[in-house]
């Protein structure tokens, strides 16, 4: 409905794209229960596919310090490949490979969404984008962990080493909780980023919420409403995790605390989490121990 006054008019005009837009759609399909399932999806493929990647990131970080050279290469040209070409492609290859070996029949088969309440979300095409998202996303986090963990001094393993410890103990008790200060704000970077990329997804025939809001507009032929709807979503998605990730490093930044607060576990150390504290002048009347784990 047009104004009488030409100034909030012409704002209309605007907002409405010169009423290709019908807002009452927006607001009546926000919360539909096809648009929520989306939503649902996407959190979880973006949870999913950012956990194997830091897994494949940490692997890669060691495979690229290991003594044979093929090693080394197979990392380094992961590395390559996956940066370097894009992630659509990425996602076509992966949804294709299963439709060429066979495995798209059997997979679409074991139908594993339907009786979670989803709608039209079929296993090939979800493990086709987690499998897309993960590699990918494991390559950038080569790098990142890579980073990290060079960003520690190398006397810290020489020290851990002198006290008994083997590589790995050091790496995981010593190296990698400080290592985790400098990893998290890009890690949480990178989350943010993998939120968005699962709209990849959609090439692969998942609906999550840019799938969702695809298939519902061209259904609906109302294709701005629905791009708008994935697009607040989305805002709303990457704001609440943008909330998340600053108390998340406000808190990391808190392992720089006194030295009398007893922290006695890996994640304590890493996160600055502890059930208790140590008055300052007190000293802890039990010091930590590794538990049997020197060796």
């Amino acid at each position: 409905m047009l104004s009488s006054n030409p100034i909030v008019n012409f704002f209309l005009q605007i907002v409405t794209l010169r009423g290709t837009i019908t807002w009452d759609v927006v607001w009546q399909n926000l919360f539909s229960t096809f648009v929520l399932q989306g939503v649902i999806l996407t959190i979880t493929l973006a949870v999913l596919a950012q956990l194997i990647g830091v897994l494949i990131g940490l692997l890669l970080y060691f495979m690229r310090r290991a003594r044979l050279g093929i090693i080394r290469g197979l990392a380094e040209a992961y590395v390559w490949f996956f940066r370097g070409t894009p992630l659509l492609v990425q996602v076509l290859f992966a949804s294709t490979f299963f439709a060429v070996v066979g495995l798209s029949r059997q997979l679409k088969a074991a139908d594993i969404f339907t009786p979670l309440g989803f709608r039209d979300v079929f296993l090939d095409a979800f493990i086709a984008a987690l499998i897309a998202l993960a590699l990918n996303e494991g390559a950038y986090m080569a790098e990142i962990i890579r980073a990290g963990i060079d960003s520690i001094d190398v006397g810290q393993m020489e020290a851990a080493k002198s006290l008994g410890m083997t590589y790995w103990l050091g790496m995981r008790r010593i190296v990698l909780p400080q290592a985790m200060r400098v990893i998290l704000p890009p890690l949480g970077n990178e989350f943010n980023s993998m939120l968005k990329n699962t709209a990849a997804a959609s090439l692969a025939g998942l609906y999550e919420l840019f799938g969702t809001a695809e298939h519902e507009g061209a259904r609906t032929f109302n294709v701005l409403e629905y791009l708008i709807i994935a697009s607040i979503w989305f805002l709303t998605l990457t704001t609440i995790w943008g909330f998340v990730q600053s108390a998340i490093e406000r808190r990391y930044s808190a392992s720089t605390r006194e030295p009398t607060q007893d922290i006695t576990n890996w994640w304590g150390r890493a996160f600055g989490w502890s059930r208790h504290k140590v008055p300052v002048g007190v000293p802890s009347e039990v010091a930590p121990s590794f538990q049997g784990e020197r060796r």
